[in-house]
């Protein structure tokens, strides 16, 4: 029989086809001896089993999964569904390759009235009873029977307006009980049953719905992004709550060993006191830095801090790890290896081989093309910056959650970004905060802008595995997705006005602000990287290049040579010369059909001459075609713009082998394609409209 599910420990880090990355993980941690709560994973195979069989699920597949609950019981002492001491589980997914926030987990699961007033009795804390029945409302709900999340949520927003208060930490138990039974409402409407109450079902169904989600429309949208097949399939990780909610001793994280913006090394993250994971992650609450954790609990801190370094170490690789803290006991429910933008990446690499971790290979193949592209890509000109700040355009500094420059329209929904993103605009994809259900706006926006959230959330962590500009948690904006604005500082921005945001700093600009080539030279590990990738290569590298910038350019960045110049190239206009080049050469090679049997045939007479210059009769018919020839106005002004271009190309030759110093230049003879030369199709279209209507 095939076993189809894994009890954490069974198997280890290499087993992410089967077991996904997180159940992989979660294996090899619990292997390190690291305190992660007891759970199960049910196998990827199982999962793709599930859609063979048009969502039933496979033979023995329930048996085994309560067997595996059994087990849990018998090591918490616990019992699922059980009225005296209850045993609450989380259901996750789990893919073999990391796809942050895509698909589907609910917390909470086992909860009831009555299991609600056992837990009450045992805990003696009504508040964190009522918070996490809620929230299981709203996730089964959502999650499990695809309801809209934002109707649970405005039932809970109506209970804390009703009692004048603003955060989830500020509502009252009578508040959440009565959001509780609002909620149970707004599921029997939606759903058109009630809300199940025997635990048994709801893991049922929740398993169901995490495999059901492998193929919902931003799973299956971030897949084609990142190119993941998908006939891979999601694990399902099965495991034991621990609660961040259970007072403020309590909390939530997410950690990354080291900074996942520029790679600095020492840990980087989040945490929530009072907060179950999805309040980081979701950008809902702005979380406090992991530092300032160090100033209120500095041994809780240290602890972090040890482990961090322990699975980093055993990983090799800059990791992202989720986090619970329940009445001060630390549990960690997650590592995988963690995102990160082009400038972390290549310092990451280069730091790690340089501290012995991995070896030179092993670096460079942790270094994109794509990563380096981006680390070439143009930034903000510090001069325009300043010019704007100065004009009173700086509208507010939020957390610089992932680095580079972005320039656009604001659009406030995912839809709308995606159809204007696809129209060739530049999109900035503003919101209170994004949800993986954005990730079709986020795809073809040039960068991100929230209102709540940190370096931690969806916006932050998906920006820097795409390598997109994110400014998170600017709390001085306001954002209305009503009337499609957002207002700081008094001034008011409505969808399609422009902005700029510098993921870098933080930094959010009314308008536009220049952009600059970025220096090479200052990317001191990425010369290194190089370095390391020039001892270790079998093939060389020569460039195209077709002037004396671009070759030196080249140069720079280590090309061996020029494998192709395109002399048609050489006869764009460039900037500060009062002659035209690409007049000369459209005049060139307009005139040259009519001139061509002419001038080919004294060429191919002087040739003759050459070698017979004795020759009379030859000689006297060169010297009537030249004759012929320089009286022929069109022979004129195709020899007078081949004087006006020669002078430019000379010069741009010896620039290129100025440049080259000895290397090899392979040159092609001049291929003029007229469209190369001519305006864009449109404009002569347009044009040729104008004079038809006007007659000319």
């Amino acid at each position: 029989m095939v076993k189809r599910v894994y009890t954490f420990g069974e198997g280890n880090k290499e087993m992410k086809a089967l077991l996904g990355g997180k159940g992989a993980n979660l294996s090899e941690m619990t292997n390190l001896g690291l305190n992660v709560p007891p759970g199960f994973t049910i196998t990827t195979s199982t999962c793709n089993d599930f859609f063979q069989a048009k969502g039933e699920f496979p033979a023995g597949l329930w048996k085994e999964v309560m067997e595996h609950v059994e087990r849990l019981e018998k090591k918490t002492g616990k019992r699922f569904g059980d009225k005296e001491s209850p045993l609450l589980v989380s259901v996750r997914s789990g893919a073999p390759i990391s796809m942050p926030g895509m698909m589907d987990t609910v917390l909470n699961l086992g909860l009831n009235d009555e299991v609600a007033e056992t837990l009450v009795k045992l805990t003696g804390d009504e508040w964190f009873v009522y918070d996490a029945y809620r929230r299981l409302i709203t996730m089964f709900g959502n999650v499990v029977m695809r309801a809209e999340r934002e109707k649970f949520d405005a039932v809970h927003e109506a209970e804390k307006e009703r009692e004048g208060v603003e955060r989830d930490t500020e509502i009252s138990v009578e508040g959440l009980k009565r959001t509780v039974e609002g909620q149970k409402k707004v599921y029997e409407r939606e759903v058109g049953s009630p809300f199940p109450t025997d635990p048994h079902e709801q893991l049922n169904l929740a398993i169901g719905a995490v495999f059901n989600s492998w193929n919902i429309p931003r799973a299956v949208t971030y897949r084609r992004a990142e190119g993941i097949p998908d006939d891979m399939g999601t694990a399902c990780n099965v495991q034991i709550m621990v609660f961040g909610n259970m007072g403020w001793d309590s909390g939530s994280g997410v950690m990354f060993t080291r900074d996942p913006s520029n790679g600095e090394k020492g840990i980087y993250g989040e945490f929530l006191f009072n907060a179950q994971g999805e309040d980081v992650v979701a950008g809902i609450r702005t979380p406090i830095k992991l530092a300032d954790l160090d100033k209120e609990q500095p041994e809780l801190y240290k602890e972090i801090e040890d482990i961090a370094h322990t699975v980093e170490l055993h990983y090799k690789d800059m990791q992202d790890m989720e986090f619970t803290i329940e009445k001060g006991i630390l549990y960690i429910l997650q590592t995988r290896t963690g995102k990160r933008t082009a400038k972390s990446a290549v310092k990451i690499a280069v730091d790690m081989t340089n501290e012995g971790l991995i070896d030179k290979e092993t670096a460079i193949t942790r270094i994109t093309p794509k990563q380096i592209d981006q680390l070439l890509h143009p930034q903000f000109d510090p001069e325009s910056k300043r010019a704007a700040e100065a004009r009173g355009d700086l509208l507010t500094i939020g957390l610089n959650a992932s680095p580079g420059a972005a320039t656009g329209i604001i659009i406030f929904d995912a839809d709308t970004a995606e159809e204007r993103g696809k129209a060739g605009e530049n999109v900035i994809l503003v919101r209170p905060e994004t949800t993986p259900d954005d990730v079709n706006g986020m795809i073809v926006s040039q960068g991100f802008l929230t209102q709540h959230g940190g370096g931690t959330s969806h916006a932050a962590v998906v920006a820097r595995g795409w390598g997109k500009p994110c400014v998170a948690g600017a709390e001085e904006i306001r954002v209305n997705k009503q009337e499609r604005s957002f207002t700081v500082k008094g001034r008011v921005f409505n969808e399609g006005d422009w902005i700029s945001i510098d993921g870098a700093t933080g930094e959010v600009f009314a308008g536009t602000i220049a952009k600059m080539d970025a220096k090479y030279e200052e990317e001191k590990e990425l010369i290194q990287a190089l370095d390391w990738a020039d001892e270790i290569r079998r093939l060389g590298v020569r460039t195209n290049a077709d002037n004396p910038e671009d070759s030196a350019r080249a140069r720079m960045f280590g090309a061996e040579g020029i494998g192709l110049t395109r002399t048609e190239h050489m006869f764009f206009d460039q900037e500060g010369e009062e002659i035209s080049r690409r007049e000369n050469i459209v005049t060139m090679i307009l005139k040259s059909d009519e001139v061509a049997p002419l001038l080919r045939r004294i060429a191919d007479l002087e040739s003759r001459l050459e070698s017979d210059t004795e020759n009379a009769e030859l000689t006297e018919e060169v010297n009537e075609l030249n004759e012929k020839a320089d009286a022929d106005p069109a022979v004129k002004e195709y020899r007078d713009a081949l004087k006006a271009i020669l002078p430019f190309q000379r010069k741009d030759f010896e620039g290129i082998f100025e440049a080259m110093d000895g290397l090899p230049v392979i040159i092609r003879l001049i291929d003029p394609p007229m469209h190369e030369f001519l305006p864009p199709r449109e404009e002569l279209l347009e044009e040729l409209t104008k004079r038809r209507c006007t007659g000319e």
